[in-house]
């Protein structure tokens, strides 16, 4: 799948990842609009890797341009 299809999926609460990446990468989803401290936190990507957990996520052109996006269970 492109990220284009991939990205209502995201929207919807799925979870996704490349094929190509094939280590540590568990899935990346994406978090929606959320509060802290009183502030607006604006949605996005956090990726679960392997041993280290959650991070922020940001797409490179690769990753857009790449059409091996997959749904995880």
């Amino acid at each position: 799948m492109t990220f284009e299809e991939i990205l209502p999926r995201l929207k919807a609460g799925e979870k996704v990842i490349r094929k190509g990446w094939g280590g540590a990468e568990l899935y990346v989803k994406l978090v929606g609009k959320e509060e802290h401290e009183g502030e607006t936190l604006n949605p996005y990507f956090l990726i679960n890797v392997r041993g280290e957990g959650y991070t922020m996520f940001t797409p490179t052109v690769c990753d857009l341009l790449a059409e091996d996006w997959i749904i995880v269970d």
